[in-house]
């Protein structure tokens, strides 16, 4: 029983911008429809009992606590900047907007 027509696949592929060669429009209905059963089969099977899972193996974060240190003042993060103009920093032009 064919779910997806190749008229189907051909819209969808016009949608999509895709050209399909002749013929190929029945070859990738086939293909959908063999998943298509294939995800039924999958859809048969028990799964009522069975907990969801997030990931097959059990994971833990590697964290450490957060710790407060002192940071840089300004002006000593300033002065070690390669290019500065007073108490700013001069750095190369990254957006052209013409």
């Amino acid at each position: 029983m064919a779910v997806v027509t190749p008229a189907e696949v051909q819209a969808v592929a016009f949608l999509a911008r895709v050209q399909l060669a002749d013929g190929q429009a029945q070859h990738v209905a086939a293909q959908v429809d063999q998943v298509l059963a294939y995800v039924r089969k999958l859809q048969a099977i028990p799964t009522q009992s069975i907990e969801p899972t997030s990931h097959v193996l059990p994971l833990a974060n590697v964290t450490r606590p957060d710790q407060t240190v002192p940071s840089l003042a300004p002006e000593e993060a300033v002065r070690l900047a390669p290019d500065r103009r007073g108490h700013l920093v001069r750095v190369p032009k990254v957006v052209d907007l013409s």
